[in-house]
Formats: structure tokens, C-alpha cells, sequence
């Protein structure tokens, strides 16, 4: 059996995704490939697309919220008339060519863009393979309806159903298994223990800020406003790859107890160590924290599917939101002074959490090759008699 799984570099999530399912199969001796889908058709198009997305993200926000928005409002289609289908088209050449020579049993995407491309190869060529999607947001983006001919997407969770029918999708397409995380989030480890090995305080509560994989936002000046707060805590600061946020962290004078990290492989043990998280929306550190129970303050979300999340997450009560009239420091300050809040937000959490997605979808993944295996070989056995 041959699984191959299409991603796209525009942040950190889809690539994360596709190597926790990887992980698995392998797990499972399962034969399974990576491809970076732009990198692979084309390496300047593929640069232009995730440095496009690190600039827009951080020094043009509000190009891209509108960018977003215009394509929430555009008329929504799946025909082979749209823009979108046309350009998918373009690029669908070198990826056939990909796909008739490993021949895949089950092909599963992270990213939509990958969607769509498969999407047009199949209506103008089929294609033998099942076909996989996997949402790695709490929201569909809004090209997913470009896709409802592939065979299955995989939703964050069951409230999800009803956005996947309004996108097109049969409720036998949709299987609400949740965004796959490394399998290490479904582990504990108990808090004490690793807040000692960080020379913590083992019984004080204990704060998570992270500002993602690339460090966004000003996150000395965050630190800052948590010390100004009148509680009893210590804090956790991650600055992901941000250098210069670090520095500045670590050139404050501490008024709390404090432990500073630039880019971690630790964060599932840091999640254990706190009571609550400070974080962006992303999709793939929200999911995380929901394995690991955490509930969730958020700060600093990128304009279009972080800004769903948010809405998502509020929601469902399973994390509060940082605006200008709620600062951090009343958020921090409202679940501190209410544990019964917090443990209505860990019931919340409890009903949208899926720890086990990348088990669940390997599990399902295997399967469906299995028996897309068996009929390629019955085809052949047929075609030599």
C-alpha cells in the first residue's frame, strides 16, 4: 500500500499535519511520501508562496483580511469556468505525471490549494487513488467548495457538519476526526514534575505565552503587562524563532519567576506545566492545547482563518479573546479569580477536543488503501487472464 500526502509551506500547520499522519504510518510499516505540492511543480512559485505568505501575514494584515473576505464573498462555484480551476489546471500537469508513476493507493491533503489541483486532475483524468482532505482550521477556508469531488474531508469535529454541507460536501464525505497533532499531545506529563525540571515552583499556577512558530507580536511588551498584574503566578514564554523577542524578554527584570524559550521541541511538556495558554489561533497550536486540556487566552490573530478560529473557540467556551477593551491583563485576571470558569471552559474543551486524530485518520487511511490495494490487484489479475 501507498499513501502520498500533498502539502503546502504557507506557515508551519499543513506541514506539521502531513508529518504527524506520516508518523503514524510508519509507524504501521506503511509506504508513505510527502510532497511539498508547489515546491514540487514549481520552486519559485513555491517561494513566492511562502515568503508571500510571511510578509503578508505580519507586514500587511489588512491586505490580506481583505484579500480573505473577498474570497469569502466571491460567487461560489465549483465548475470548470472559475479562475481558481483554471489555474489549478495549469499546475495539474507535472503533479499527474507524479501521481501515474508512484501510483498512490490513498492520497490526503493538508492544504486546499493541493485540493483543488486534484480536484481538476480527477475530473479531466480520474484518478485511481482515494482522495483524503484534512481541515487544519476550525473553518473551511473559503476555496474548499472546489473540492467536494474528492472522496472525503476530514473536519475538526462534529460542529463543523453543517459548514461542510453548506460547502458542498455529502454527510457521507465528511468525517469530523479532528486536526492531527504529534502524538506526543495525547501523553501527560504530571505539572509539578516538569515545572521542577524547569526550576519552577511545583504548586504555583503557571502561564504559557507562545507567539507561534514565527514569534508574532510584541511579546516583551506582553510579558510586561503580565507582570503588572496583581496575581500570584510564574510564567512560560516560548518566542518561537523570533531572536530579538527573546532577547528582549530576557533583558527584562523578572517581577514573576520566568522561563524563557526561543524555538522549542518541548512545547507538549511546557503544556503540561501550565494551567492556561496564552497563544495565537493557529490551527495547529489550538489543537494541541485542546489535547492537552488547556484552556486558552487568545492575542494577536492573523486576519482570515485565525480570526474563525478565534470565533470558533469563543463559541464553543472553550477560550476567551483579547481585544482593546478586554485587555490581557482582565482576561488573565478573570479566569485566575474564577475557577469555576475554568472548569466550564475544560468541559467545553472536553466536547471539540480530539486527541487521537492522527491515530483515528491513519487508522481510516490504512483501510481505505487496503482495499483500494485489493481492487488494483484484482484489475490486474483480470487484465492478465
Amino acid at each position: 500500500m501507498r499513501v502520498l500526502i500533498l502539502s503546502v509551506t504557507a506557515g508551519g500547520g499543513h506541514n506539521s499535519t502531513a508529518q504527524a499522519i506520516k508518523t503514524v504510518l510508519d509507524n504501521h510499516a506503511v509506504e508513505c511520501r510527502i510532497l511539498d505540492t508547489f515546491e514540487y511543480i514549481s520552486k519559485p512559485l513555491a517561494k513566492t508562496v511562502s515568503e508571500g505568505y510571511l510578509f503578508i501575514t505580519s507586514k500587511a494584515k489588512l491586505a490580506f483580511e481583505e484579500g480573505y473576505r473577498l474570497a469569502e464573498r466571491r460567487k461560489r462555484t465549483a465548475d470548470e469556468k472559475s479562475n481558481t480551476r483554471r489555474n489549478a489546471k495549469l499546475l495539474s500537469r507535472k503533479l499527474r505525471r507524479y501521481l501515474v508513476i508512484y501510483d498512490p493507493d490513498v492520497i490526503i491533503y493538508t492544504h486546499i490549494f493541493a485540493g483543488v489541483i486534484l480536484d481538476v486532475i480527477k475530473a479531466e483524468h480520474g484518478l485511481r487513488a482515494k482522495t483524503v482532505g484534512i481541515l487544519t482550521d476550525f473553518v473551511f477556508h473559503p476555496y474548499w467548495e472546489e473540492a467536494v469531488h474528492l472522496d472525503y474531508v476530514v473536519t475538526a469535529c462534529d460542529q463543523l457538519g453543517y459548514q461542510a454541507k453548506k460547502k458542498g460536501f455529502s454527510p457521507e464525505q465528511i468525517l469530523p476526526m479532528g486536526i492531527p497533532v504529534q502524538e506526543k499531545f495525547t501523553a501527560h506529563t504530571d505539572a509539578g514534575e516538569v515545572r521542577a525540571e524547569l526550576g519552577l515552583d511545583r504548586e504555583k499556577t503557571t502561564l504559557l505565552l507562545m507567539g507561534g512558530s514565527m514569534g508574532y507580536g510584541n511579546i516583551a511588551a506582553t510579558v510586561e503587562s503580565l507582570y503588572a498584574l496583581d496575581a500570584d503566578f510564574q510564567l512560560i514564554v516560548v518566542c518561537g524563532s523570533n531572536e530579538k523577542a527573546k532577547e528582549e524578554v530576557d533583558a527584562l527584570p523578572h517581577k514573576k519567576p520566568t522561563v524563557t524559550f526561543g524555538w522549542s521541541r518541548e512545547v507538549d511538556r511546557l503544556m503540561d506545566a501550565a494551567d492556561l495558554i496564552i497563544t495565537k489561533p493557529g490551527g495547529l497550536t489550538t489543537s494541541e492545547s485542546l489535547a492537552k486540556r488547556l484552556p486558552m487566552i487568545i492575542v494577536n490573530p492573523i486576519p482570515g482563518q485565525e480570526d474563525r478560529n478565534t470565533e470558533f473557540l469563543l463559541n464553543q467556551g472553550a477560550a476567551l479573546a483579547v481585544t482593546d477593551t478586554f485587555p490581557l491583563d482582565e482576561a488573565v485576571w478573570s479566569l485566575l479569580s474564577s475557577p469555576e470558569r475554568v472548569a466550564l471552559m475544560r468541559a467545553a474543551i472536553d466536547r471539540i477536543r480530539r486527541p487521537n486524530a492522527s491515530a483515528d485518520i491513519a487508522r481510516f487511511v490504512m483501510q481505505l488503501g487496503e482495499v483500494n490495494e485489493q481492487v488494483k490487484l484484482h484489475a490486474q489479475m483480470n487484465h492478465q487472464s
